[in-house]
């Protein structure tokens, strides 16, 4: 049964059709409120709410949505159960999980990206909390905007610049020195200018720091299970933007990727050669100088670029300590955070390495970072690890 609203699917869309929504929550006070978020915007249109997922999979041929927001605990139906399910009823559905942050929520959120989900979204502990929560509001229409069609094709302002799914792309018209042009968008996309490389550092690097969001703990489990045990000589450090508890699950994942120790920050410790450090979330990571060494400090500033943690702060501290021995790599995500952190490693003799487009969830960051005409190669996720390997060799 339908318990909001539903309408016809569209034979075929059309670029001034707003984005298909499907709500599926088993709370009626948290379907209405988000159905009227979601039909504020003019981009959006809820096509149909229900109560569990069950009745969601059942309607998914008829409602035709372009994403789902998809509440993990439910009855008869939870979410990760109609995941799958979803998905198998149609071909590149966009499903958004939501959940408040619980452990046991968070791992099953990052359970669900590893079935197909594309993103996740943080509920706050309460409906009285939601209701009042803007950050939770922001995100959830950005990300809507973001992975729905129209803003996989840079069709939406504010949106990022592209979705692709994670496929072997090559890395095609690169060369130093020369404007490489970016990759060929869809017909319906909006072109996009080329952008310029520069030759990598010939300093061995120190450090490996890497900057992630939409799409990111998938990419990054990839990246660290290429590179594996090369990352034995140098430390590396992470900011996922993610909320707290999920950081330390993704950190706990990170390392049985690797095979190296992994964790999420602390403040003060000493960074180690060989471990991984995550960005714990709502705390910014930067380092500091200590002595010969560089440690860890968690600070509570604002947001940057409505981040926290941001990424901007963690490259710019890298950069001031590390210089021309710095190794960034941005990953696929929304937004433009890390752009400027790009810009300032770039400025100190340091490396970048940005995922390209057609393997990116969404091509805003590393997008951004390519644009800014900084970074020594746009590389297919599956090329960054052999990639580093042979950095971290002495190869370029």
């Amino acid at each position: 049964m339908v318990t909001a609203t539903q309408s016809a699917a569209p034979p075929v869309g059309t670029v001034t059709d707003p984005i298909r929504v499907m709500v599926v929550d088993d709370s009626v006070v948290i379907r209405g409120l988000i159905s009227r978020w979601v039909d504020a915007d003019p981009a959006l249109a809820v096509v149909a709410s229900h109560r569990n997922g069950r009745l969601a999979v059942d309607d998914i041929e008829r409602s035709n949505p372009d994403v789902v927001v998809l509440d993990i605990e439910m009855p008869e139906m939870d979410g990760l159960t109609a995941l799958p399910l979803m998905l198998a009823k149609k071909k590149n559905l966009v499903v958004v999980m939501a959940s408040t942050l619980t452990r046991r929520n968070a791992e099953i959120s990052l359970k669900a990206l590893s079935l197909g989900a594309q993103d996740y979204v943080p509920k706050p502990e309460s409906s009285s909390s939601i209701s009042t929560s803007v950050d939770f509001r922001r995100d959830l229409i950005e990300k809507l905007k973001n992975l729905g069609p129209k803003g996989r094709q840079g069709g939406l302002p504010g949106a990022a610049i592209a979705r692709r799914p994670m496929r072997a792309e090559t890395a095609a018209g690169q060369q130093l020195g020369r404007t490489a042009a970016a990759p060929a968008p869809r017909q319906s996309a909006i072109a996009r200018p080329p952008f310029t490389l520069r030759s990598y550092s010939s300093a061995r690097p120190r450090i490996l720091a890497i900057g992630s969001s939409t799409g990111g703990p998938q990419a990054l489990q990839q990246l660290f299970r290429d590179i594996g045990s090369n990352l034995g000589d140098i430390p590396v450090v992470v900011t996922q933007h993610m909320p707290p508890t999920f950081t330390a699950i993704l950190a706990e994942h990170l390392a049985k990727a690797a095979l190296r120790p992994a964790a999420e920050a602390q403040n003060g410790e000493v960074l180690k050669p060989g471990q991984i450090y995550v960005a714990p979330g709502g705390k910014h990571l930067v380092l500091e100088k200590d002595g010969v060494a560089a440690k860890v400090r968690l600070t509570d500033d604002p947001p940057v670029n409505f981040c926290k943690p941001a990424v901007d702060p963690l490259f710019d501290s890298v950069a001031k300590i590390y210089g021309a021995a710095t190794l960034a790599i941005v990953l696929t995500g929304m937004g433009h955070d890390g752009a400027a952190g790009v810009r300032t490693i770039a400025a100190a003799g340091g490396s970048i390495i940005a995922q390209d487009e057609k393997t990116s969830v969404v091509w805003g960051m590393p997008g951004a970072a390519a644009q800014t005409g900084q970074c020594s190669e746009v590389l297919p996720l599956e090329e960054i690890g052999p990639k580093v390997i042979r950095i971290l060799g002495g190869r370029r």
